[in-house]
């Protein structure tokens, strides 16, 4: 099964002040601020929800397809990826613009200035899926994640059009957006991925109910952070699978996108929904213990063993064919 991930390919240059920012705050004088900080430290992260998921795809050995926009800083990013299974050869390489990056300094008490830098990820709206299905012999699925919102759009029109399967992922873009863009977005999709505050805003925001929704996506797969994940298909009994237990909390971030990777692995060795979702919330276990969204390694016998304690020994059988 050949799937496509679109989305941001991004980087996050993370900084800490040991001090206060407030101390260094004239209130008298903000009308004029002018501050540097001298930083401790900084971390570099690979970030973007596209490589994110197309990384955890990557450790599960499905091989997955990323499609979005990057600049000509992007090399050792692309090295990185096609290491761990990640076929690169459809991002598109702007001429002008850096790959989009968050720049952010936390002080002391946790307070955070940041900026976030678009970059080379408005011109993913330049990017043909056709191409991409041309290259490598069809598409089965295509992920759309948060990206550029035109480029949102386009992939979105262009797989209706073409008769491709397609994932609705509109994560943090969702805030931007209003109910016709939603609407626009999410009708005709093979899946839809939201969580639980996420779902409710689309609700909302669209004005549709949850039944309404349901009759216009094939199946609805709803994130409930530490109780799992809820899958919803119209006039079927809802699915519901619960987390594998973690031993630590190092890092929330990035979990989300690791649900997606698991979930979609699943969905290409046709295992079943609530095997699909197993898998997701097991990378997901791996990832909220591991700071950064890919600096978590994935052992297939220490993955099946967990997988094994957490969802028993017949689901454990339906996967390590796949795994190994």
């Amino acid at each position: 099964m050949r799937i496509a991930v679109t989305g941001s390919i991004a980087t996050d240059h993370l900084m800490t002040f040991p001090g206060r920012f407030a101390d260094q705050l004239v209130a008298d004088q903000l009308h004029t601020i002018s501050l540097s900080f001298l930083v401790d430290e900084l971390d570099v992260r690979r970030g973007g929800v596209g490589p994110n998921i197309c990384y955890g795809m990557g450790q599960l050995g499905t091989a997955p397809i990323l499609v979005g926009a990057a600049g000509n800083d992007f090399e050792e990013y692309r090295a990185w990826l096609d290491r761990h299974g990640v076929d690169t050869r459809s991002v598109r390489i702007s001429e002008v613009k850096h790959t989009a990056r968050f720049v952010c300094t936390t002080d002391a008490d946790h307070n955070q200035i940041g900026s976030f830098y678009t970059g080379a990820m408005s011109e993913a709206r330049l990017i043909e899926l056709h191409a991409v299905a041309e290259r490598v012999g069809g598409l089965d699925l295509v992920l759309i994640g948060a990206d550029d919102p035109e480029a949102m759009v386009r992939h979105t029109e262009e797989c209706r059009t073409r008769g491709i399967p397609f994932a609705a992922d509109f994560s943090q873009q969702i805030a931007r957006m209003d109910g016709d863009g939603i609407r626009t977005l999410m009708d005709g999709a093979a899946y839809l991925f939201n969580n639980e505050y996420e779902a409710r805003l689309i609700e909302s925001k669209t004005g549709w109910t949850a039944e309404e929704i349901l009759a216009k996506v094939g199946t609805r797969v709803t994130t409930l952070g530490a109780d799992g994940v809820r899958i919803e298909r119209a006039g079927e009994p809802d699915i519901v699978v619960g987390t594998a237990e973690e031993k630590a909390k190092a890092d929330p971030t990035g979990v989300g996108d690791a649900f997606r990777a698991g979930f979609l692995s699943g969905l290409s060795w046709n295992v079943g929904l609530e095997r699909a979702a197993q898998v997701g919330c097991m990378l997901a276990t791996l990832v909220i213990e591991t700071v950064g969204t890919q600096e978590y390694e994935l052992h297939r016998s220490h993955f099946m063993d967990r997988f094994t304690k957490a969802y028993g020994h017949d689901a454990a059988a339906d996967i390590r064919g796949h795994l190994a």
